[in-house]
């Protein structure tokens, strides 16, 4: 691992995903990369539900508590790459995308990053919610764990990883980021993520109990309670 050429550690927290786990990984080992991606699944099922189905035998496994803070904290403290990848397991990233994170860090002036989403779907209003994102994006600095987060790794442990909640902890992440005056970079190139979860509850519904959500954490409402709406 040099900083020219870090590794990176692709770390995906997952939960009943072993219909899709192994169409994702070949994805990941196609990448174009100067080096070969690190790959860290992490199961919230305790009995490996996802993880059993994987083929791919260079791929590290792991089981954690569920909940995607403690699965992507545990698959940090695996990782062996220079540079953290945080991706759902319903997102895939473009081609380039490791060569863009490297460039992304190459500077040293950036900590941390994401990608601008996209959403896997020809409905056009989707295109509406890809723009609203990017423009949430570029004024807040603040980008959601969809958008394929990425964070050198010396700085991830040293302040601490994500913090321990059921929902937010993202957003919780990037702010505490912020707030130490610290530089993230966002990437323009779009990661496609499903359109699932917005199809089954509805368009409109998921799109306003998103914005709900986030503007009760920024007012202060714990992301607890906020879980327990989301879950519903």
């Amino acid at each position: 691992m040099t900083k020219n050429n870090p590794v990176i550690s692709i770390i995906l927290p997952v939960l009943n995903e072993a219909g899709r786990i192994n169409e994702l990984i070949t994805r990941l080992r196609g990448l174009r990369s100067d080096a070969a991606p690190e790959i860290i699944v992490v199961d919230g099922d305790p009995r490996g539900g996802t993880i059993t189905a994987i083929r791919d035998s260079g791929v590290i496994t792991s089981i954690a508590d569920k909940g995607r803070a403690r699965q992507m904290n545990r698959g940090a403290s695996l990782a062996s790459g220079d540079v953290l990848l945080f991706l759902h397991a319903d997102t895939f990233l473009p081609a380039d995308a490791l060569v863009r994170v490297k460039g992304a860090l190459d500077d040293g002036r950036h900590v941390a990053g994401a990608f601008d989403l996209g959403i896997r779907t020809e409905r056009r209003i989707f295109r509406i919610t890809e723009k609203y994102v990017a423009l949430r994006t570029r004024m807040t600095r603040v980008p959601f764990g969809d958008q394929a987060i990425f964070i050198r790794k010396n700085y991830f442990n040293s302040i601490g990883g994500y913090k321990d909640i059921p929902l937010m902890e993202d957003v919780e992440l990037m702010k505490r980021i912020r707030k130490r005056g610290d530089k993230i970079f966002i990437i323009t190139e779009q990661v496609m993520t499903s359109a699932r979860r917005w199809e089954q509850e509805g368009i409109l519904y998921g799109t306003l109990r998103n914005w709900v959500l986030q503007l009760s954490y920024a007012l202060g409402v714990p992301a607890e309670r906020l879980a327990k709406w989301y879950r519903s």
